[in-house]
């Protein structure tokens, strides 16, 4: 993390950390973990297409697949993400 430009904003019913990478540091955040204390994180996963991809997979088959199974799972694109809605295609 890049410690001077990350920023936290505290409202009366919400709170904002922004966070910025260091300039070494390069890929997608795919989760972050949050909590008040170390022991006692809870993980959260950012909107990406992998993570929609696995997400939808395990509810389809939460099971152990076949490959048949796999590959008759819809194909599912993640084409925007705004702050307010996630837009998906499933062919």
């Amino acid at each position: 993390l890049l410690s001077p430009e990350s920023s936290v904003s505290v409202s009366a019913h919400n709170a904002v950390v922004g966070l910025a990478k260091a300039p070494g540091s390069t890929g997608l955040w795919d989760k972050f973990s949050f909590g008040l204390d170390p022991s006692a994180l809870q993980e959260r996963l950012f909107v990406t297409e992998e993570n929609v991809d696995g997400f939808l997979g395990s509810a389809f088959c939460p099971s152990p697949c076949s490959q048949s199974a796999l590959e008759s799972q819809p194909l599912i694109e993640v084409l925007d993400v705004t702050e307010d809605r996630i837009q998906i295609r499933v062919e």
